[in-house]
């Protein structure tokens, strides 16, 4: 029976667990020059109805390396564009691969994918989360402090993101407390913070928010297709952007992770990004290991001995 990978809670704790493990293990073998052969003759489609930097360099580099191959089927480049049900493209992709990735808008659209298709599904980005996103975030954390267990994270700006709300449904998961700072116009839903389960709260004032803070996250404050909301939001977020006064109200040894494409200088600055605490661009290379793992535990491939 295939399974799919449409947010966080779809693995158990046991198998995130295995996940990660294995992610750090891809990672240092990628480091020595060892490579695998799990995915041997094993094609993962990447379907894109959203543009991508890091999703899609990240799982067709993984698949490669894995000695597999990855499939691209852009919206404009496919029927897509002209409207084909995504039910339609996901059954016609599946006859064809072994898994898909799927980048898209909606949460409805998304589970209409995958419910058509016959092979696992992964969540690439959807309106509703973006749990790859977080699978490289917490193994950026586990990496520089040892763990996410009882510590403290916030979170600035959009808080009903999909990277946001990722992020809210991970701290149930991960045992972690979470801040969400933002003004109550960009206030994550009642609904999601019942699912937290008192894991996380909401935070008005950023410096609050962010006060003796393990990890400090961000995100742009407007994301593909709010283009139009661009000024409204830029004003409506104004003092919570993540700059190196609001990081000092952190804990000495805190990070700083964004999930990238950033707009320096308006919810996050240079300084930061480039700065000591920032742990920006391992957090980026951290989605391909992630992701590798993710794809060898959903495609059934056999381990490669150490």
């Amino acid at each position: 029976m295939k399974r799919d990978f449409l947010r966080l809670s779809d693995l158990s704790a046991t198998e995130h667990e295995t996940l990660f493990h294995r992610a750090v293990q891809l990672k240092k073998e990628r480091a020595a020059g060892r490579r695998h052969q799990t995915m041997n003759g094993k094609i993962l489609a990447l379907v894109f109805e959203k543009a991508s930097t890091r999703t899609r360099l990240s799982f067709e580099a993984g698949m490669m390396q894995l000695g597999g191959s990855a499939v691209v089927l852009d919206s404009q480049g496919s029927q897509m564009a002209r409207g084909e049900p995504p039910e339609d493209t996901a059954r016609v992709t599946s006859r064809y691969v072994d898994g898909i990735m799927y980048r898209t808008f909606s949460e409805e659209r998304l589970q209409l994918f995958a419910k058509a298709a016959t092979v696992p599904v992964i969540n690439g980005l959807s309106d509703g989360g973006h749990p790859v996103q977080l699978l490289a975030d917490i193994m950026t954390v586990r990496e520089r402090l040892g763990g996410i267990a009882g510590k403290r994270v916030a979170f600035l700006g959009d808080c009903t993101s999909n990277v946001a709300r990722s992020w809210i449904e991970a701290a149930r998961l991960f045992g972690f407390e979470l801040r969400l700072g933002a003004p109550d116009a960009y206030a994550p839903s009642a609904s999601d913070l019942r699912d937290a389960r008192g894991a996380a709260r909401l935070v008005n004032a950023p410096a609050e928010a962010v006060r003796d803070a393990d990890v400090v996250c961000t995100d742009v404050w407007t994301s593909m297709g709010q283009e139009e909301e661009s000024a409204r939001r830029r004003t409506a977020l104004a003092g919570y952007g993540v700059d190196a006064a609001l990081v000092k109200q952190a804990a000495a040894h805190a990070i700083v992770l964004h999930c990238l494409p950033a707009h320096r200088g308006e919810e996050i600055t240079a300084e930061v990004i480039d700065g000591p605490q920032s742990a920006i661009f391992d957090e980026a290379e951290n989605r391909m290991h992630a992701q590798m793992a993710l794809v060898e535990l959903l495609l059934g491939a056999p381990r490669t001995p150490i």
